[in-house]
């Protein structure tokens, strides 16, 4: 007997070749209580041996959901697949829902004017097409991620969202980090006269941040020899910066960037004015999601774990989607300082 082609085997003919009903089939393959350990057993093997593949769509219908969550991110497209951060983000995520075999659907906005981020949350919210969703790189002045969460719509942000107290949250402490790396320079370093480049500060990172290296020259007492230079935590920004003040002549022998973007843009700007990093100049980034191990000098920075982020996010939306939604409100992971050439590791 010709074996069915894969695509065409159904719980029917698992059920078949078991000797049970559909239903009981079903139940057998969902773990469910009233069926025996041998009978779930048998259906198992007739299902790897047929080649049978449960049909998540069929299974969302029986549920009534709609078998996927949504990835929200309030900007767009461009910008998500211009940046390295993201693609962290969509392999956490993916992970988590590979293994429960469900959809994850991306919306971003148009560019289009003002309000164009609540066009990303109306899309998933109006259509149902998620049980639920996950929100990152939304800014501290967007309306519709306050009205997302009261929808009842299951929802997790990544990142700090300290305007919403009572969200799901998933991110890592931003303050204390940039103090860390701050820190690093001033003590391990001996550097005596620091700039930040700033990340946009509309967003809670970019706030975070600089709170991080204002803390951490008022605690040494070097704030007055210290310089913040807004950037938006792109390439282009951090060359401006540091562009600016080479042309301008203020004095500085580190700086901190809010990002490895930006610190590469600084690092290009600083080699095409002479000067040498880091013996004249010692530098440091944020993120280490890949750019920074890739310059000449490598760029020292802070190691953050945005994969885990993401996955431990969605886990924490099926959780609730589940109706399981015990656990700490907001989450917070560890980052690492990593130690490259451009903070002056190899130079003293």
């Amino acid at each position: 007997m010709t074996p069915k082609p894969r695509a065409s085997v159904t719980l029917k003919d698992v059920a078949e070749r078991v000797g049970i009903t559909s239903a009981a089939a079903s139940m057998a393959l969902s773990d469910h209580s009233r069926i025996s350990e041998k009978t779930k057993e048998a259906v198992r093997n007739a299902a790897a041996d047929l080649g049978y593949v449960p049909s998540s769509v069929g299974r969302a219908l029986r549920n009534q959901r709609a078998g996927a969550i949504a990835l929200i991110v309030p900007n767009t497209s461009q910008h998500v697949f211009g940046h390295l951060y993201f693609t962290h983000v969509l392999t956490g995520i993916s992970a988590a829902a590979n293994a429960r075999d469900v959809q994850v659907l991306l919306s971003t906005t148009a560019d289009t004017g003002e309000k164009r981020e609540v066009a990303a949350y109306e899309r998933v919210v109006r259509s149902r097409s998620a049980d639920g969703a996950i929100v990152t790189s939304a800014a501290v002045t967007d309306e519709g991620l306050e009205a997302l969460v009261t929808t009842g719509l299951p929802v997790v942000l990544i990142g700090n969202f300290p305007y919403l107290p009572n969200a799901i949250s998933v991110g890592i402490d931003d303050v204390a980090a940039s103090r860390d790396i701050t820190n690093h320079l001033l003590v391990a370093h001996g550097r005596t006269h620091l700039v930040h480049v700033t990340g946009p500060l509309d967003h809670q990172t970019g706030i975070d941040r600089r709170l991080g290296f204002l803390a951490a020259v008022s605690d040494r007492g070097v704030a007055e020899h210290s310089t913040v230079v807004d950037g938006d935590f792109s390439e282009e920004s951090g060359y401006a910066a540091i562009e600016s003040l080479l042309v301008a002549g203020v004095e500085f022998d580190g700086v901190v960037f809010a990002n490895d973007d930006m610190a590469f843009g600084g690092l290009t700007a600083l080699k095409e004015h002479g000067v040498r990093v880091p013996e004249d100049v010692s530098i440091v980034g944020f993120d280490d999601f890949g750019l920074s191990r890739l310059t000449s000098p490598g760029i020292t920075t802070v190691h953050v774990p945005a994969e885990e982020m993401a996955l431990n996010a969605t886990e924490r939306l099926f959780d609730i989607i589940a109706g399981n939604a015990d656990g700490p409100g907001q989450q917070q992971l560890a980052v690492r300082i990593v130690e490259r050439e451009s903070c002056g590791k190899h130079a003293e």
